[in-house]
């Protein structure tokens, strides 16, 4: 243990696996900010199903042995590095990404992945906004390049990602159609800019959707679980219609040709192949969105950090998402 150091409570992973290897400590040293980098005290920290994926090793990226999970923070900058112009100690933040792990009393955080967060934004909701937020842009207008009044379905709408494409597709001014599996998920569904809301836990519920919005079809699709929906979001798509995969749980046979005569496209998302200009354009939309009004995380389910593997468990087996689950600190 590091002498002369300031030590913090911290959730540490020594070996990939399930949520039991998510260890509660409280002798981690504080890390110290050099350069372009800003430490953070945490206030809150948003649980994304990616943090599950990370954890069992089975993510593309695998984090060096042994690290803390956590990307999205909200908290206060306590210290800055050498070279950090853009904030100052006290500032209250959010931020995209952390370079130490975020399920901590305090967050190393490179200043490019590091935002303001405005006075009437609660830090809880602070920590909803980084990944779910980035990503629902990423998808809807990078990805899908959604016009306004064109009709976007959000497969899997009660979650982060999926109430945050609902705020921003309102805002755009496209149709929003929503599915949930419980009536509180579908409640929220409807409070943040959908226009119509479907429980996907009913055998008949794509044939309602058909009848909806009938000859119309549907331009758009974020699909937050591919692995189940893929071959029914091929049907709904109109001609030149797009699926963006934002998240799946495994294999799932398509027939190819529902994509042939409608020239459909299935687009795969991954919100940190994203540039630096392309950070920096997407937090230019949401901090105006912040401003204006739209831009209204709900958060979710809260857990204390000791409570972290429960979180882990719920975020993957829990009958329905209503908003962001978040760590607080």
């Amino acid at each position: 243990m590091a002498t002369g150091r300031k030590l913090m409570r911290a959730i540490r992973v020594f070996e990939f696996g399930g949520p039991e290897v998510l260890k509660f400590r409280s002798d981690v040293a504080v890390p110290i900010p050099n350069d372009h980098q800003v430490l953070i005290k945490v206030y809150a920290c948003g649980v994304n199903p990616v943090d599950t994926y990370i954890r069992s090793g089975t993510y593309s990226r695998k984090p060096f042995l042994p690290y803390t999970p956590g990307l999205d923070v909200a908290g206060v900058i306590e210290a800055i590095g050498d070279n950090v112009t853009a904030f100052k100690k006290g500032d209250r933040v959010f931020t995209t990404s952390t370079i130490s792990g975020g399920y901590a009393e305090f967050a190393i955080a490179a200043d490019d992945t590091v935002y303001t967060l405005p006075e009437k934004l609660d830090f809880k909701q602070g920590a909803a906004i980084g990944v779910p937020y980035f990503t629902a842009y990423r998808a809807l207008v990078h990805s899908a390049h959604a016009k306004a009044g064109e009709i976007v379905l959000v497969h899997g709408a009660s979650g982060g990602v999926g109430l945050a494409v609902c705020q921003i597709a309102r805002a755009y001014g496209l149709k929003v159609l929503g599915t949930a599996g419980t009536e509180e998920g579908r409640n929220i569904v409807l409070q943040n800019g959908a226009h119509e809301v479907f429980n996907h836990r009913e055998a008949n519920y794509i044939d309602k959707i058909k009848k909806s919005v009938g000859e119309n079809k549907i331009d758009v699709i974020i699909e937050m679980l591919a692995n189940v929906n893929l071959s029914n979001d091929l049907n709904l798509l109109s001609y030149g219609g797009r699926v963006i995969i934002v998240g799946s749980r495994g294999p799932i046979e398509i027939n190819p040709r529902d994509t042939m005569a409608k020239e459909s496209s299935i687009i795969g998302l991954a919100l940190y192949s994203s540039t630096k200009e392309e950070f920096q354009q997407f937090a230019a939309a949401l901090q105006a969105g912040m401003e204006v009004g739209w831009l209204r995380p709900v958060v979710g389910p809260q857990y204390p950090l000791e409570k972290v593997v429960q979180a882990h468990e719920n975020i993957i087996h829990s009958s329905g998402a209503t908003g962001k689950m978040i760590l607080l600190i």
